[in-house]
């Protein structure tokens, strides 16, 4: 209580004193200091234990922890070094009182509220870090007055706004780290009259516009960070003239133009990167010259072409050289192997080939660079057979990427030499021969894949031994023979792709002793019962054991594979009956049974309810399920029939009764049910609630005419309102949950808490919501939307055949434009909206069309919200499981990672995917070890037009185009485009997966390539 006395009277005393020390005590330093450590004091919220509690007045001031007073003033405060003290609460801004004080350093606490202004009353402060808060608010301008100033550190904090001009006046300022907040605006010009500035760090906000070509005057600077931001333009060539600087990162922005000679004349530079720009041009032949210092070098996801200039031998202290995803074409130069220190070489994703053995020498050489450990030359045109030299490369090489080429020969016999790697990538190729011996050596080994190669021969036994491995992928080769049963001393495995072989025999039972396993893929002819050990592997989510020959029933030990979401047993010689168990897999998406011999009765639960999700033709003994399968009635129905004539009167007689019963306690309750189903009428602020008898007389009593869609979680009906309530329209989309869905009320409730406050052209307009209790007592919960009467980009992309839409289909700009739209509402939902939101379940269904064909984003019933601007999912009251939607989920999600941004911008991948193919991920042709996205990588090595939607190609062959047409170099440039930008976006690693920002620019542009290509008549 005394020290919220002593704040409250300093406080007075400084009010009447414009925050000035009063004049009685102007005269007194200690009493001027000690008050202003005081008021800092009071303003946080740490308990009396915490580190300030001996700030107090038995002891002298310049004696508390993190108090420094000077010198030749012993009783003045010259430094308070309270960083990471686990301070909470206000900075006080008292503290401008310390006249005599130089360092105040507060990083890495927990304060919050804004910066205070009062702190520019500080002329003497040389040293401000206020880094790793809370902080809000903008930048005072009043910090111009610290006319001292040499080190401003206000990063990773919650800053807005645009930098004020009047730091252009902190002639002496050194070190200015602003990066990590949420700052807008252009980059002021006057920061580059800063001739005393040496470190810059802006990255990761949200400034825009060009970098101001008067970067030239900041002759002292030595690093600059502008990654993370919106900048345009071309780089200014004045940033290559700097004398000091060495160390430039533009990642993530939206810089164009070619890179600018100067920068290859920087002698001082040893890091250069523009990851993910828009850059364009050829790296000039002489362009490492002067370059000896350069250790980092980042050009990825550009638009760069031409050669790789062998002057990059002169940066022989190149240890990171990565400048995938351009269109660099080819032979690698051998002087790329001659780079000694190389330690990341990443050339991937480019038109890089090789033909002979002579264009594999780069390879070769690489033996000599000894701290080489990540080697990745997928995606690119490289062919002709692998040099066994890739045996001799450095031990200490962990990762091999290969894929997507078009390599032969047999793999390296001494490929087990490299005894350090974890992941090795061979898929997409023609390699042949069988693994060679030496490949059991690699005991580190977490990842292979030689699938879709033309491998053959058996697999060895010794492969047991390699027991770090958690994926192996052997899809689409020959191999033949057994299967090993050495396979189940892989006891970290998660996925096994054994998947169209020439395998033989039973599945050794060992494997299902993997308790990891949660992918299982095997079509050969293989042959024997389905083992029954198969039920130890109880998190396994993907089981396809199609086109073989088991034979025997469904083991009753499968029951105990509760997380299983794809099943497919279709192709086989299985018998018996389909058991029920299958019906009580809550999260079982799909079952495939076709062409057994299954008989008896077909279950009607679960997963047999909904038609769509099973399939089980070629079963000609089943009988019964639901109507909708057609499956003929069981034999047993008619006595069934016979004994409910005679049980009649006794149902009579116990309903007659139970409703009485029921009616008495209903009205005896009545009341108190009332009180507690009553809807709160903040639930859904700035949504006047409505009643259930109002939605009733809407959908015609929720009539089957009306159902616009049914899923897990609830059912969707059209329905028309009378009157206005608050903001709705006549036309309203109902979604009534089904409540005796476990998980149905958090998807509710999720839904509401991602879009109570959530204001976008892009998303679906919640309307109101519902949480009443229907006519027969039972509780009742819906959302209303607004009624979008084009439907869903499913239903355009996928017409029933048999429905209206049979002749419609989607023009190349007219899927452009809502893809356009589906990005908007991603980038608002990720950086934009009132809390970061993931959806977690975008996907066509969920991509509604209005009259105008403008698309709005839906169904938030797995929506995750955001905390304290992390990327990564916090959890909160909407912990609806996140599995989204097979086919649309991102992989890490199948690992058990939580949700994320990256999650949302794979499945927007896929969905760009699907709207250019016109195929479902879930596509029965993917079923192989084939996925979409593989689909399509395949089509851009080959003919574009083989995997791109057959309305889409036919207009491009035909001139036939419902709106407009384009020319056809316009058209195959932006197919080809949006293929690759699917692709990216649904890249395996999340961190390489695009940003919303990023999609945006690249639609922009390819929408206006088209444009720009449209013929005229």
């Amino acid at each position: 209580m005394g020290g919220v006395t002593l704040f409250f009277c300093f406080s007075l005393l400084c009010i009447c004193s414009n925050a000035q020390v009063p004049s009685g005590i102007s005269g007194n330093a200690t009493v001027q200091d000690e008050l202003a450590l005081l008021s800092f004091k009071s303003m946080l919220s740490s308990s009396p234990s915490s580190v300030l509690a001996s700030w107090n007045k038995s002891g002298h001031y310049c004696s508390w922890p993190g108090v420094v007073c000077g010198r030749r003033h012993p009783d003045r405060v010259v430094a308070l070094r309270l960083g990471s003290f686990n301070l909470s609460g206000h900075i006080s801004p008292f503290l401008g009182n310390l006249s005599f004080l130089q360092k105040l350093d507060l990083r890495n606490n927990q304060l919050v509220g804004q910066v205070p202004a009062e702190l520019g009353h500080l002329g003497r402060l040389q040293g401000l870090n206020l880094s790793t808060n809370f902080l809000q608010g903008s930048i005072p301008a009043a910090m111009g007055g610290c006319t001292n100033l040499k080190v401003l550190d206000l990063s990773s904090n919650k800053l807005q706004g645009e930098i004020p001009a009047e730091l252009g006046s902190l002639k002496d300022l050194i070190n200015l780290r602003l990066h990590k907040n949420g700052l807008s605006g252009e980059i002021p010009w006057y920061l580059t009259d800063l001739q005393s500035l040496r470190f810059l760090s802006l990255y990761e906000n949200r400034l825009s516009g060009a970098m101001p070509p008067t970067f030239g005057n900041l002759t002292s600077l030595q690093e600059l960070d502008l990654e993370g931001n919106m900048l345009s333009g071309a780089i200014p060539s004045s940033l290559g003239l700097l004398p000091s600087l060495s160390w430039i990162s533009l990642e993530n922005n939206n810089l164009s133009g070619s890179i600018p000679d100067s920068i290859w004349n920087m002698s001082s530079l040893t890091a250069f990167s523009v990851l993910n720009n828009q850059l364009s041009g050829t790296i000039p032949p002489g362009a490492f010259n002067a370059l000896h210092r350069l250790e980092s070098l980042i050009l990825s996801n550009n638009q760069l072409r031409g050669s790789i200039p062998p002057s990059i031998s002169n940066a022989s202290k190149i240890n990171v050289l990565q400048v995938s995803n351009n269109f660099f074409s080819g032979t690698v130069p051998l002087e790329v192997g001659n780079l000694g220190d190389i330690n990341w070489l990443q050339l991937s994703g480019n038109l890089l080939e090789a033909k002979e053995s002579k264009d594999w020498e780069f390879l070769t050489a690489l033996a000599n660079s000894s701290q080489l450990e990540f080697l990745l030359l997928g995606s690119c045109k490289f062919g002709g057979a692998l040099p066994e030299s890739l045996s001799n490369l450095s031990t200490s090489l962990r990762f091999i990427s290969l894929s997507h080429n078009a390599i032969s020969g047999s793999i390296p016999r001494d490929i087990g030499n490299l005894i350090n790697l974890q992941f090795l990538d061979l898929r997409f190729n023609s390699f042949t021969g069988s693994l060679p011996s030496s490949f059991s050596k690699l005991k580190n080994l977490h990842t292979f894949s030689v699938a879709l190669n033309k491998m053959s021969g058996l697999i060895p036994m010794a492969i047991g031994n390699l027991t770090e491995l958690n994926q192996l992928e052997l899809v689409g080769n020959s191999f033949s023979g057994m299967i090993p049963s050495t396979i189940g001393n892989l006891t970290k495995l998660v996925g096994l792709g054994l998947g169209s072989n020439n395998f033989t025999g039973p599945i050794p039972t060992e494997i299902f002793n993997i308790h990891t396993l949660s992918y299982f893929g095997s079509l050969n002819k293989l042959s024997g019962e389905i083992p029954s050990s198969l039920g130890e592997c109880q998190v396994l989510q993907n089981l396809y054991l199609q086109n073989n020959m088991f034979s025997g029933g469904i083991p009753s030990l499968l029951a105990q594979l509760k997380s299983l979401q794809i099943v497919d047993l279709s192709s086989n010689n299985l018998s018996g009956k389909i058991p029920t168990f299958f019906g009580t897999f809550r999260v079982l998406d799909y079952l495939n049974l076709s062409f057994n011999s299954f008989s008896g009765e077909l279950p009607t639960i679960g997963v047999f309810a909904n038609s769509s999700a099973i399939s089980i033709q070629g079963n000609s003994k089943l009988c019964g399920g639901i109507l909708d399968l057609h499956l003929p009635s069981c034999p047993s129905d008619v006595p069934k029939k016979k004994h409910m004539l005679s049980v009649i009167p006794i149902v009579i007689s116990l309903v007659a009764t139970g409703f009485i019963l029921a009616s008495v306690y209903m009205l005896l309750t009545w009341h108190k049910r009332k009180k507690t189903t009553a809807p709160s009428t903040t639930f859904m602020q700035g949504h006047p609630l409505v009643s259930y008898s109002q939605l009733v007389k809407a959908t015609d009593g929720f009539s089957a005419t009306n159902l616009l869609g049914s899923g897990t979680f609830g059912s969707v009906y059209k329905g028309k309102l009378e009157g206005h309530v608050g903001e709705i329209t006549n036309l309203v989309a109902v979604k009534v949950l089904k409540l005796q869905t476990p998980g149905a009320v958090k998807s509710f409730l999720a839904e509401c808490e991602a879009l109570r406050n959530m204001r976008h052209r892009n998303l679906v307009k919640i309307v109101t919501a519902c949480l009443s209790i229907d006519y027969s007592g039972n509780d009742f919960k819906a959302i209303v939307y607004d009624f979008m009467p084009s439907g869903s980009l499913e239903s355009w992309l996928h017409p029933d055949t048999n429905g209206q839409m049979e002749h419609q289909f989607l023009n190349l700009l007219e899927r452009v434009s809502i893809l356009l739209d589906v990005a908007f509402a991603l980038d608002y939902l990720h950086c934009h909206g009132p809390a970061p939101v993931i959806h977690c379940d975008l996907k066509s269904s969920n991509v509604l069309l209005d009259a105008d064909m403008v698309a709005h984003v839906g169904d938030f019933g797995l929506a995750k919200i955001l905390y304290e601007n992390s990327t990564v999912f916090h959890q909160s009251m909407s912990s609806v499981g996140v599995r989204g939607t097979i086919g649309y989920a991102a992989p890490e999600y199948g690992a058990g990672n939580m949700a994320s941004t990256h999650g949302d911008i794979y499945s927007y991948g896929i969905l760009v995917l699907e709207m250019m193919t016109g195929k479902r991920p879930t596509d029965s042709n993917f079923t192989r070890g084939l996925s979409l996205r593989e689909y399509v990588a395949l089509g851009l090595q080959g003919r574009v037009l083989d995997v791109v939607d057959t309305h889409l190609s036919m207009g491009l062959e035909n001139g036939l185009q419902t709106a407009c047409i384009f020319s056809p170099e316009a058209k195959i440039d932006s197919l080809i485009s949006l293929l690759r930008l699917g692709v990216s976006c649904s890249h395996e690693t999340p961190s390489s997966r695009m940003s919303t920002g990023e999609v945006m620019k690249e639609l922009h542009d390819i929408k206006e390539s088209l444009m720009q290509g449209t013929i005229t008549s």
